[in-house]
């Protein structure tokens, strides 16, 4: 084998499992399926919004227990255009990014729609300038992260 060769190890994931949401990430998406809006809590110091909701302060650690709905609008922070299939997600060319929800200090990840993809440069070019979206829930939410999405505005 060559220094510069790169190593393909084939693979596959296919298996079931059941995901523990524990207490805020539950409430989180409870609230996504009974009254369809996006949760954050904020912090104790510093009053920054976290979204997803979280128990604790990822900067202090301290514990934040204050509920507060974020969006229902926010700004592209930054994007993938996926334009190779990929099991388990939708036909491509697709595009996932990270919103930051008017009201809320972080992002968090979702699909973005209402992009022209017939021109994969000119859509990413068109994504760079970080462009207003809008949540979007489908019409039977289910609490979970696939019940919303993001479309521009």
């Amino acid at each position: 084998m060559k220094n510069d060769e790169f190593v393909t190890i084939p693979g596959n994931w296919n298996f079931n499992f059941n995901y523990f949401a524990g207490e805020s990430a539950s409430r989180f998406f409870r609230e996504l399926r009974e009254n369809r809006r996006i949760m954050g809590t904020r912090t104790q110091e510093g009053g920054r919004v976290l979204v997803p909701a979280r128990a604790f302060d990822d900067e202090t650690m301290e514990p934040t227990d204050d509920w507060v709905a974020v969006g229902p609008e926010g700004t592209l922070e930054t994007f993938t255009i996926i334009t190779a299939a990929f099991p388990g997600l939708p036909e491509p060319p697709l595009v996932m990014g990270y919103v930051t929800l008017d009201g809320a200090d972080t992002a968090l990840i979702n699909f973005i729609h209402g992009v022209d993809l017939s021109d994969i440069n000119a859509a990413a070019k068109s994504l760079s300038k970080l462009p207003r979206v809008k949540v979007e829930f489908i019409d039977n939410p289910q609490g979970r992260i696939t019940d919303f999405s993001f479309r521009l505005v």
